[in-house]
């Protein structure tokens, strides 16, 4: 025991001081020929993960900066996004608070840059208080978000009218006019139900008085979970042309009602069923204005059935909870209508089908030429004294106002949000905040420190009109949107058709300008300062080109969550990732993990599969979500982000032997940044505005045979939605269980990668060369995909001539195009190109030359799925990465489209390399096995010319001595542990111990002992399997740290500090927090060890696994 003492304290001081050991760094060298595999053994800059540094509710101390700074760099982080979010708490998490803005809160954040500079670490910021968007208590209404309001006046002509007409909605008594127009009244101007009040009834039992829904001020709620039907009675027959649900909150069912209609209340006819636009989460800006083909009747009847619903999905958010019908009023109208024009005009975002001409007949629109422009007429009081000629005369008072949208995370510098389409606003944005830094810190120091600046992801809605909007429109466009103004209202100007196209053009000079102004100013602005440009996704919240803004961009940013399927991001992770490739952006970031409700179970062994998903995507630099400020160095876990997303900081149990995981990843970023990806596909977004990536599910109809029977049948289910099936995850969060999961994103189309490809792209910058289509950022594609009619695509995916033009231009240059016959006007055969007509029914695309780049088959020879891929090539090697997505230990055959090199397997968990065994050559692609534990990956590399060695072994390992489960193991009394260390002569489970001690254990116990060992005649390599611990080991033999095993198999080389003869093992076992804090919860508050503002959601839940369960056996290669 005398002896085992020294030694163990010797395990604990390396445990401490081995931390970064392996981060040797590549710097001050610029290579003019990359080493792939120095890059693999020494990481670079670039390649370090990054995190999202809060600093929650104005509690931030020096003394926790300097821990969580020193805590980041000993982890191997790169750099910290700082972003202040939220003003103080009440009470105060400390006294007295630090407030953003404050001459004291200027100088934690000096303080911050200097610690991050005496570490090494880079920084970013936002562009202003909070993480979304960019607004500040400098942005005065006129500088905010803008948006066009009106109200109507309907008069009798052949007089003068003088009056003053009403104000429209302002924000805060902020409004501008923008025009005042007449124009002879259409059938119904004025009738609704608001003057002619229906008697409302309802089938559903108990609910004998609904006559609340004819009250247009309403705010109670109606609200049935099973089919019924609600009927609108009038006395006398009423037309409908147009009509609104109203409800508290956005509401899926409200908007998918069956309307019949009857004149006698016996015998009805069904009119239509409503549609609900394509839409985002933040939707709420606005109702949805039906337009329906006119119908008199009296009796109306809106039937409700929640079978045939679709599930949710990002652009369909709230069809993705359990569904019922909550309503609070239904309005109907005689006036004609755009259908569901407040989309349409940009105001929120979405994305619906166009007006028809049975809704909107010609003589329901207003003659362009019959519209009197009468703003002249209109005093600065608002009072009109205008001429009317004769007839019924509607004035148009069409103005704008703010949107009242705030950059509502943040604290004292939270406020309205700054106009997008006006660069004197965007400049006063980020000088006042990002540009305040820079001074606050002092420009030598920030030009060190301060390397990005960041624009979070886009929360703030959309906006549709700027003081400068006209004349933008007029020079993109090529003509006056005065004359249409009316459309803005919703108001139809000469035809559906011409009505529908005006407001397309309106979307498309939003999506533009949101690009050119803000995202452009933006990027100008912070190159300005030396600092690089990161930007998340702006979808689907802002009427927008998805892809488009990643052109200002230097760093293309989406985000993934963990277990939380109603906030995922698979969306924006392909908008980033497409538009990172077509515009030539090589770092594509992910805010990595953010979870809907941290349970802390989380841990790098649990976790590594989700993030090799999103680096097999695309991805290669994580930015975790989220390392929160503590400002306390005794309070431990600490401060959550309200006990939202991974908790990725100093406090965390296991982030000091997380290294491990973060040099793994590390090394996979390294490989991943190089070159370019090999992408075969490129699928056309459409013309549709907004646009965004495709997702795979939405490929299905184009390429059937690419997907394969039995996806296609799996699809058409889950679409049925029958039932409307429910799942629950996290805990008490409820949704469909039939929304798309991001597992769909694994090899979608079996052994091909595609990106998606917008209009800019098509129109600007794409060429044609060796039969490719080539983008000047280095993208290339050997097929362009026009798909038909997609959930994203409602009118069907009809293309414009100009469009049209461009694609025959294309195929006559060499290219090949498969193009969906509903998409429009039929395309030329020409020229060196090739013309495919779709659905693609077959396999693969041997047809057009081009095999699969991948493919993975079983034992069996059957397809092997839930296999993860990503393949790059640099001027001289190829690199694919190849992630196993199960849980379980697999066996499969690689082939892979290169022949004449050697394929070398790159561990990144080890940092091994090998040549692989058992390879050769077939019909000229490269086959392989290729063994992968559970949710194991691996690197093929094709780096030197070669033929195959088929004497070459396969990696094996055998058993050479399994250590005796005699154990001295000693915990941490601060963490609630034994006060002196315990013997054990077998490896237990911490949870099940019969001492509480033990049994509610989180954080790091090392177990120790001695052995004997005696090597045998061959050379081999030496290793340790653990085969089992909860949750990840660090192995210390003779006081040398030989490695963390963090994930399976658990194994680590010992081979380095492994002697002849007796032998001293130290394994340091650490857990996740889950079971303390669950012990603690029945302990009184005095008593309990842990302290955080994470809300307890652990009730009812089982202890986790923890410690060393094994057997810890010694293993040689061969």
């Amino acid at each position: 025991m005398k002896k085992l003492i020294p030694s163990l304290l010797l395990c604990i001081i390396c445990l401490g001081s081995s931390i970064g050991v392996t981060q040797a760094q590549v710097r001050g060298k610029v290579m003019a020929k990359v080493d792939l595999e120095q890059l693999f053994k020494h990481p670079p800059q670039s390649a370090k993960p990054w995190v999202f540094w809060y600093w929650m509710q104005a509690a931030v101390t020096k003394a926790g900066i300097t821990a969580d700074l020193e805590a980041m760099k000993l982890a191997g982080m790169g750099g910290a996004y700082l972003m202040p979010i939220k003003g103080v708490a009440n009470p105060a998490w400390i006294t007295p608070p630090v407030e953003q803005l404050t001459p004291e809160w200027w100088a934690m954040v000096k303080f911050a840059m200097q610690e991050a500079d005496r570490l090494g670490l880079q920084m970013a910021m936002h562009d202003s208080d909070g993480f979304a968007l960019a607004g500040g208590p400098w942005i005065t209404p006129e500088l905010s978000m803008q948006k066009v309001v009106w109200s109507k006046t309907l008069i009798k002509g052949g007089q003068t009218f003088k009056d003053t007409l009403q104000k429209p909605e302002s924000y805060k008594g902020y409004y501008k006019d923008i025009a005042v127009l007449a124009y002879l009244s259409l059938p119904g101007s004025g009738i609704s139900t608001k003057n002619i009040t229906p008697q409302i009834a309802s089938s559903v039992e108990g609910a004998t008085n609904v006559q609340f829904l004819a009250d247009p001020n309403n705010k109670k709620n109606f609200i049935s979970a099973d089919s019924c039907w609600m009927q609108l009675t009038f006395a006398v027959p009423f037309t409908c042309r147009s009509l609104v649900i109203r409800s508290n909150a956005p509401n899926y069912q409200a908007e998918r009602l069956t309307i019949a209609a009857s004149n006698d209340g016996k015998t009805f006819r069904k009119v239509m069923q409503l549609q609900a636009p394509r839409h985002g989460w933040q939707d709420n800006d606005a109702d949805i204005t039906q337009a329906i083909r006119p119908t008199t009747a009296k009796y109306f009847r809106f039937i409700y059935n929640k079978e045939g619903s679709e599930p949710g999905a990002e652009d369909l958010d709230f069809a993705k909870w359990k569904q019922s019908l909550k309503i609070t009023g239904i309005e109907l109208s005689s006036e004609p209508r755009i259908h569901q024009y407040e989309g349409k005009t940009g105001e929120v975002w979405r994305i619906s089908k166009n007006s028809t001409t049975e809704q909107l007949p010609d003589d329901l629109c207003i003659p362009k030429d019959k519209i009197i422009n009468i703003t002249n007429k209109l005093d600065a009081n608002g009072r009109l004294n205008w001429d009317a000629p004769a007839g019924n005369w509607t004035i148009l008072r069409i103005g704008h106002t703010s949107t009242g949208h705030t950059n509502a995370t943040g604290g004292k510098g939270a406020g309205l949000e700054c106009d997008k389409f006006n660069p004197d606003a965007i400049k006063l944005q980020f000088d006042s905040w990002f540009g305040e830094a820079f001074k606050q810190i002092g420009p030598d120091l920030a030009k060190r420190v301060l390397k990005v600046f960041h624009v979070d992801s886009w929360e703030c809605g959309s906006q549709n009109w700027s003081t400068t909007f006209a004349q933008e429109f007029q020079q993109r466009r090529g003509y006056n949107l005065m004359l249409y103004l009316p459309v803005m209202a919703g108001v139809p100007v000469e035809s559906a058709a011409r009505s529908e196209k005006v407001l397309a053009d309106v979307r498309q000079t939003i999506a533009e300008l949101v690009v050119d102004k803000f995202y452009g100013t933006m990027s100008k602005l912070a190159h300005e300062k030396g600092c690089t440009f990161s930007a998340e996704a702006v979808a689907p919240t802002m009427t927008s080109d998805g892809l488009l803004h990643y052109s200002k961009a230097d760093i293309a940013m989406g985000e993934f969550w963990l277990r939380s399927p109603t906030h995922d991001k698979p969306n924006d992770m392909l908008d980033a990732i497409s538009g990172g490739h077509i515009y030539g952006k090589n770092i594509i970031q992910a805010e990595a993990f953010t979870e809907l409700r941290t349970m802390w179970d989380e841990h790098p062994g649990m976790l590594k599969s989700l993030g090799d998903r999103n680096l097999a995507l695309g991805v290669n630099r994580l930015v975790f979500h989220v390392n929160t400020h503590n400002p306390w160095l005794d309070k431990k876990p600490g401060l959550t982000l309200d006990g939202i997303g991974l908790f990725m900081q100093r406090d965390q149990t296991w982030y000091k032997p997380g290294r491990a995981w973060i040099e793994y990843i590390q090394r996979c970023q390294a490989l991943l940044q190089q070159g370019h990806p090999v992408t075969d596909i490129a699928v056309f977004t459409g013309e549709e505005t907004p646009r965004r990536s495709l997702l795979p599910d939405r490929l299905i109809p184009t390429f059937p045979g690419l997907f394969g029977a039995e996806k296609v049948a799996r699809e058409k289910e889950r679409l049925a939605n029958k039932g409307l099936p429910m799942r629950t995850i996290p805990i008490g969060v409820t949704s469909g269980a039939n929304m798309l999961d991001a597992d769909a994103l694994v090899d979608p189309l079996h052994g091909y990668q595609y990106d998606s490809f917008n209009l800019d792209a098509l129109m600007r910058l794409a060429v044609v060369k060796d039969g490719r289509i080539q983008l000047p950022g280095g993208a290339s594609y050997k097929v362009l995909v026009i798909p038909g009619h997609t959930q994203m695509l409602p009118n069907g995916a009809v293309i414009s001539q100009k469009v049209v033009d461009r694609l025959n231009e294309l195929i006559a240059q060499g290219a090949t195009i498969i193009y969906h016959p509903d998409a429009g006007p039929a395309l030329k055969q020409t020229g060196k190109g090739r013309l495919i007509t779709g659905p693609y029914q077959q396999g693969d695309l041997s047809s057009i030359g081009l095999s699969k780049d991948l493919t993975a088959v079983d034992a069996s020879g059957k397809y092997a799925g839930n296999i993860a891929w990503n393949h790059r090539t640099t001027t001289n090697e190829d690199v694919y990465f190849i992630s196993n997505q199960l849980n379980e230990k697999r066996t499969f055959h690689l082939s892979l489209r290169m022949s004449g090199k050697i394929p070398e397997l790159w561990d990144a968990v080890t940092g091994e390399m090998r040549e692989a065994a058992g390879w050769q050559v077939q019909n000229g692609r490269t086959v392989l096995p290729v063994n992968l534990e559970a949710n194991g990956s691996v690197f093929v590399v094709f780096r030197k010319t070669g033929v195959a060695n088929l004497k070459k072994k396969e990696l094996v390992f055998q058993s050479v001595q399994t250590l005796k489960p005699d154990w001295t193991v000693t915990f941490d009394p601060k963490m609630g542990g034994p006060k002196a260390p315990v013997k054990w002569t077998a490896l237990q489970d911490w949870s099940q111990s019969a001492d509480t001690t033990i049994k509610y254990y989180s954080g790091t116990a090392i177990y120790d002992q001695t052995f004997t060992y005696k090597p045998g005649k061959e050379q081999s390599s030496i290793y340790l399997n653990l085969n089992k611990v909860d949750d990840m080991a660090e192995v210390f033999v003779n006081n040398v740290s030989c490695g963390i095993a963090w994930t399976a198999p658990y194994r680590v080389n010992i081979s380095k500090a492994l002697k002849p003869g007796v032998n001293q093992i130290c394994i340091a076992v650490t857990n996740t927090w889950a079971n303390r804090l669950m012990g603690d919860h029945a302990l009184p508050k005095e008593k309990q060890i842990t302290w955080t503002n994470a809300p307890y959601r652990l009730e009812g839940k089982e202890l986790l696994p923890a410690g060393l369960i094994g057997p810890v056996v010694i293993e040689k290669s061969n």
